[in-house]
């Protein structure tokens, strides 16, 4: 157990004099807002938060930790599952003022500082029709979404996120400010694609950008009943789309809009949002199997803004903080008869409408780097589903919970292996090892011994020594 008694007058004050940031410790006017994170299941009380402004502070903070022997969490978006942003009587390094970035359109790269959610990236850099894949909600942080991989709208056409990655700058464990690159600490840049947070604080990031302006999106909605058939389709869809389109299948709660039937509103259904980033006659092209099934209850398809895609899910509890969370998930192949059966049976079950199913179509340049390249998971995994729970009531949280571990174990026997790293919640440590592979794990373990011996960083998905 870490003692908050280690922050002695003496020792905050020394401190204070070389951090330029505000340091925020309990009692604080802004104290609980500033502990706060996504995921309202995670209540966790530091000792101290240093909101950084620069490099020099993080390595300042880092510093004072280490000689302390603080636990540290590491906050950039706060939008992990798990809630590792936020530590008990630790040190949380809060870098969300960290906003530095700088487009170079005539490299099509961004540098980005830690502190960036993507609606603020994607702001700068489609000042200039330009883009790379980031989440799929734009308020998550940049650099939490990168680390872990990076699905997003774009990643059929242009890869994951860190496929994207030129460099990271990061201060290491013992307060060193350091780049690696493909040129520079190149086994280290290998395991920060992939291995999140472990070997350091990241500071910024240097990202290749694509042109993207507008895209063309697809809202296809069913009733919950007809759910097996419509996910049949999706796959049967998937498998010949192009690179540029990228499709996600939804079981959730409908939304409460006029396009949806009355009542379809509140309750379970089929939602299948596809996009594509090309000319609309193209789309529609792409589109087209997606559009005969059913017919859909309710359809919608039209060209948007890059960036209004990106928020299309902002308004809802993926973004919206307040909300007690819990994930579980995998990478699949096609789903068969027998699968599908088995998540259906499991969503007749859910303990609220706001619980449900997701199944994103992966392949394309995601699948087409090579499996060693970085070390992100299963790049062979044409599908990641997940259950997911979400409710407001402390009260409601034993059953939420309960649902979606047991429809995790329902559906786990005809996974492929392993997850993706950033959606792994508060699960036992040996599911990290089973996240990454035998063969990932060792090596990231190698890197942990060379650059967190003590594993000073371990709030995060952690990589033990």
């Amino acid at each position: 157990m870490h003692d908050d008694s280690r922050l002695d007058p003496a020792a905050l004050t020394a401190f204070k004099a070389e951090f330029r940031g505000e340091l925020v410790e309990p009692g604080h006017a802004r104290y609980d807002a500033a502990r706060a994170v996504w995921n309202a299941r995670i209540d966790r009380r530091p000792a101290l938060i240093a909101r950084c402004t620069g490099v020099a502070d993080v390595v300042a903070a880092v510093r004072f930790a280490r000689a302390r022997g603080l636990l540290v969490a590491v906050r950039g978006g706060g939008h992990d599952v798990a809630g590792n942003a936020v530590c008990d009587r630790g040190l949380v390094l809060d870098m969300s003022g960290m906003k530095g970035v700088r487009v170079d359109p005539a490299r099509r790269t961004v540098y980005a500082q830690a502190g960036l959610n993507w609606n603020e990236l994607d702001r700068e850099t489609q000042a200039f029709g330009l883009a790379t894949t980031g989440g799929q909600c734009s308020k998550t942080g940049v650099v939490g979404v990168a680390l872990g991989g990076g699905l997003g709208w774009l990643m059929r056409q242009h890869g994951l996120t860190i496929d994207n990655i030129l460099s990271v700058d990061l201060v290491t464990a013992d307060g060193q400010a350091i780049t690696a690159s493909a040129d520079e600490r190149p086994e280290l840049f290998w395991g920060l694609r992939g291995g999140g947070g472990n070997f350091g604080v990241v500071t910024g990031l240097e990202l290749r950008l694509h042109p993207v302006e507008r895209l063309v999106v697809g809202v296809f909605m069913h009733p919950a009943e007809r759910f097996a058939d419509a996910l049949r389709a999706f796959q049967v869809s998937a498998a010949g789309e192009p690179d540029e389109m990228c499709s996600v299948f939804l079981c959730t709660e409908m939304p409460n809009m006029p396009t949806v039937p009355a009542e379809m509103r509140g309750v379970l259904g089929v939602i299948i949002v596809a996009t594509y980033n090309g000319p609309l006659a193209a789309a529609e092209q792409a589109f087209a199997p997606l559009r005969r099934f059913g017919p859909p209850t309710s359809e919608m398809v039209r060209e948007v803004p890059y960036t209004t895609l990106q928020s299309m899910f902002d308004g809802g509890p993926a973004a919206v903080y307040g909300y007690r969370q819990c994930m579980r998930s995998e990478f699949f192949g096609e789903l068969s008869d027998a699968a599908i059966a088995a998540v259906e049976d499991q969503l007749r079950r859910v303990p609220s409408a706001m619980c449900g199913f997701e199944l994103l179509h992966l392949g394309g340049a995601i699948a087409r780097v090579s499996e060693d390249a970085t070390a992100f998971p299963r790049r062979d995994a044409p599908y990641f589903g997940l259950f997911q729970s979400t409710w407001k009531d402390l009260a409601d949280s034993e059953r939420h919970l309960a649902w979606t571990a047991g429809a995790w174990q329902a559906l786990r026997p005809f996974a492929l292996g392993g997850t993706y790293p950033n959606y792994i919640d508060d699960e036992p440590p040996e599911r990290i090892a089973e996240a990454f592979g035998a063969a990932k794990y060792r090596r990231l373990v190698d890197l942990k011994r060379t650059h967190d011996p003590d594993n000073f960083f371990r709030m995060n998905k952690n990589i033990r020594p």
